[in-house]
């Protein structure tokens, strides 16, 4: 989910098309939503003929996990990278990686929409799929947090791996509410927040949680 990139950049002729069909199922996903998107629409939006799409892919359900997974691969390589440029200190990487998730919901919002709600709609997907790159994505995290446990940093009473999905968890809910949201606001839906700066919210939250301190606590702290 980087950047302007597209869901596949394989060079090959076949590549190409294939990455064509992905790009297109990403925004007929993200548009008409996974169940009622058709193998036809994702085809005419690619330029190919419905048949082309099942040299590449089994079903809908296999498209879209193909999808996940080159968009969860570049997901992990932004992360690891921006996670490399900011030094060893374990606060600041952590606060890293936690911005640069959330920069990447803000700047491709077609892409947020099909990991956090279409994905949901796959059993194929919630059922079989072994789900490699979402356990690389856990690993990167919980080794950030016992990095900040080891050094004394961060809280070691609960596992590293627990504090990984935990903090998913807030990640997950802040994109799904950002990807719903309406702009303007209306009777039904919350306005669009500054899902960017909700980075730091989330830091402040995971390393001084929901205790109030005094003001001279405040200017004690570090």
């Amino acid at each position: 989910m980087t950047v302007h990139s597209s869901p596949d950049r394989s060079g090959d002729r076949g590549g190409d098309k294939r990455a064509r069909i992905l790009a297109a199922a990403e925004r007929v996903f993200a548009r008409r939503g996974f169940f009622a998107s058709r193998v036809s629409e994702i085809a005419k939006d690619a330029g190919v003929a419905d048949g082309t799409i099942y040299l590449y892919f089994k079903s809908k359900d296999d498209l879209l996990i193909s999808l996940f997974e080159i968009r969860m691969k570049q997901v992990n390589d932004t992360l690891r990278t921006a996670v490399s440029a900011v030094g060893a200190s374990p606060l600041a990487q952590l606060r890293a990686f936690i911005k640069a998730y959330l920069q990447l919901v803000h700047d491709e919002p077609a892409a947020a929409e099909v990991l956090t709600i279409e994905l949901r709609q796959s059993s194929k997907f919630m059922k079989e799929y072994e789900n490699p790159q979402f356990a690389d994505f856990l690993r990167m995290l919980g080794g950030l947090i016992q990095h900040g446990q080891d050094a004394r940093e961060l809280d070691a009473s609960i596992p590293a791996h627990v504090v990984a999905r935990m903090i998913f968890g807030m990640l997950d809910e802040l994109a799904l509410a950002w990807v719903l949201a309406k702009q303007p606001i209306n009777a039904t839906k919350p306005k669009k927040f500054d899902i960017v700066r909700a980075a730091d919210w989330v830091v402040s939250l995971i390393t001084t949680g929901l205790h109030r301190r005094t003001k001279q606590q405040k200017e004690m702290s570090p």
